[in-house]
């Protein structure tokens, strides 16, 4: 492609790598491209946006294609993981050490199942005190790492699938559709407390939004290789 194309607009599947923040991969690609063309500006964003301790697909637009970033955002997605089940974290994930423990001895698989459907339909959903929501003008993971606390407001949330696709106690593994909004960190926790133990989020991976699949995208490496080649 050359330097018209990514600005007139372009939408670029990117497998987001472990630890790698949403903004970290956008600046990494914007610097890449201006640096092959020789250009000042061109606008990069990203549709949607995944922790540093999860994988998969990001969208990111460039140029005027980053009008329809909203769009994109608003789609449905789709994430497979784990949850390991019988331990609870504060920021609901592997960012925290676990600060309790419970018992597994009652979890069966049919348990596991048949609580999924709990949490199918619409659903009210807390977003974890560890997120990048603003309140009071900052984010609420800047209160959390400091010790703060806060409330937070239940949000409604859409959950059209959600099964549980390997069962290795503690570990879980799932597949869940969901809407805009969804934090499947929170879905961890309410489903270790439905299960009457706990349970955190120590695998994510987004595999879809929309129409569009990981299985389509470029790793950042990958997306760097092509630039060279559309140079060469």
């Amino acid at each position: 492609m050359t330097e018209e194309d990514y600005k007139n607009g372009q939408v670029l599947l990117i497998d987001k790598p472990l630890t790698w923040t949403s903004f970290q991969v956008v600046n990494k690609l914007r610097w890449e491209i201006r640096q092959r063309f020789n250009i000042k500006k061109i606008k990069v964003g990203h549709a949607g946006t995944l922790d540093p301790l999860a994988t998969g697909l990001l969208i990111i637009c460039t140029g005027k294609q980053t009008k329809q970033i909203d769009t994109y955002q608003g789609q449905i997605k789709e994430y497979t993981g784990t949850f390991t089940i019988g331990a609870t974290t504060p920021s609901y994930d592997l960012e925290t050490e676990i600060d309790k423990t419970f018992s597994t001895d009652h979890i069966t698989e049919e348990l596991l199942h048949e609580t999924t459907k709990q949490f199918v339909g619409e659903i009210q959903q807390k977003p974890p005190i560890f997120s990048a929501i603003k309140k009071d003008g900052k984010r609420l993971y800047e209160l959390a790492r400091k010790g703060e606390t806060t409330e937070i407001k239940a949000r409604t949330v859409t959950v059209s699938e959600f099964e549980i696709t390997k069962v290795n106690l503690p570990e879980v593994e799932f597949r869940i559709v969901c809407s805009k909004g969804t934090y499947i960190r929170s879905l961890a926790f309410d489903y270790g407390n439905a299960l009457n133990s706990g349970a955190h989020l120590s695998v994510l991976r987004r595999t879809k939004i929309g129409d569009f699949s990981v299985d389509k995208a470029l790793s950042v490496e990958g997306f760097i290789d092509n630039l060279k080649k559309e140079q060469a």
